[in-house]
């Protein structure tokens, strides 16, 4: 039986990754496997990996690694820890193929180390662009040592063919957590009210935002423009949710976290919301707002308006239903506006999603489950 390992480092790539590995972890041709590690093991943003226990998944193997602060110093350290640990878990797992989402530091640990234990890597969302981002070569790197390559859209495939990847290799499937949203029954305003212990306002804005890692201007600068913008809105409840682990997280919270703690701010701040509930709440929000890349992936097919804040996604294919606007106070003003106008959110409940394809999970498991694997690590460049 062909031995499926799945690695996951934080809630954004869990949440995607949820009904392939559902799907996974109930096939009868298939052996299910999961590691995870990273910020699921982390009090500070939220141990997460109960949320994975709690959805009905054993996990194998739990690589906790310390990230006490986010100097880049430490993540490069973090990164070589989060190496080690899946090394071992790959000698004793055995998996035949490793399952990576993304472009995170953790996920290049994972396919460096199964590279070197010469496992296939079916590799998720590959050819996407973050140019304000470090996440923009470790995404390509992962891509040159994957085996399978699963894409949201044409224009991605084109560009991991670019890459050198032979397109018979690349399967263009959509995003997999449109496909769970579409699935699931969300919280009502009402369950979500009473179980965060916190009232919905006449307008409300659910925002994240991420370390821009590649920006030459400061953490604590743009954090400052957003909530210097924030604070203009009067009844207006704002919703925030953790930054991931990248450098500069730090300052992002401890400023959001004052923000929040000033009544007149109309604030609430969550570590982690799980996936249901953040999916939940941002239905029952007028406007997506930050630089995560829920807001221009998952929001369109929520029928929400959101706005793209700076240069982290960049280069991303998006919906009209997406503004992109500077990380300045009055940019992000004039696009509140824009996005919280009756027009705007009215032409968002006709716009068809890019990123929305059917049987997307289906898909991807199917081309896992029957690939002959003999001979698939010989990869020849593929010249476009």
């Amino acid at each position: 039986m062909r031995k499926i390992c799945f690695v996951t480092g934080s809630r954004a790539d869990y949440s995607s990754l949820y009904p392939v590995m559902k799907l996974a972890l109930n096939s009868k041709k298939l052996k299910f496997q999961l590691i995870a590690t990273c910020m699921h093991l982390s009090p500070k943003f939220g141990n997460t990996y109960k949320e994975i226990q709690n959805d009905g998944f054993k996990i194998d193997a739990k690589i906790k690694v310390p990230i006490n602060s986010d100097h880049p110093k430490i993540i490069s350290q973090a990164t070589g820890r989060v190496m080690i640990g899946l090394s071992n878990a790959y000698n004793r797992l055995k998996p035949d193929i490793v399952v990576l989402l993304g472009d995170r530091f953790e996920a290049l640990a994972a396919a460096f180390a199964a590279a070197s234990a010469k496992i296939p890597i079916a590799h998720i969302y590959g050819g996407e662009t973050t140019a304000g981002a470090l996440d923009e070569c470790i995404r390509h790197s992962i891509t040159k040592m994957s085996s399978f390559h699963f894409v949201t859209t044409e224009v991605y495939k084109k560009r991991v063919t670019q890459l050198g990847e032979n397109p018979a290799t690349i399967h263009t499937v959509g995003a997999i957590a449109i496909e769970r949203i579409k699935k699931i029954k969300l919280f009502s305003k009402k369950n979500i009210e009473q179980t965060l212990n916190f009232k919905f306002d006449k307008t409300n804005i659910v925002i994240t935002y991420h370390p821009v890692t590649l920006n030459k201007k400061s953490a604590s600068n743009e954090i400052k423009e957003i909530l210097g913008a924030l604070n203009k809105l009067p009844h207006t409840k704002k919703i925030f949710t953790m930054s991931n682990a990248d450098s500069g997280n730090d300052i992002i919270y401890k400023m959001i976290k004052r923000f929040s703690k000033d009544k007149k701010n109309n604030s609430v701040f969550f570590k982690s919301l799980g996936q249901k509930m953040y999916f939940s709440v941002m239905k029952n929000c007028n406007l997506v707002l930050g630089n995560s890349s829920s807001g221009i992936i998952e929001a369109p097919s929520l029928k929400v308006p959101s706005i793209d804040i700076g240069d982290r996604q960049k280069g991303r294919t998006r919906s009209k239903t997406v503004i992109t606007c500077k990380a300045e106070k009055k940019d992000i003003l004039k696009a509140m506006r824009k996005g919280l106008s009756k027009n705007f959110i009215k032409a968002s409940l006709s716009n068809k999603n890019p990123y929305e394809k059917n049987n997307t999970s289906k898909n991807i498991l199917d081309t896992l489950t029957s690939s002959n694997l003999k001979n698939i690590l010989k990869k020849i460049f593929y010249d476009y």
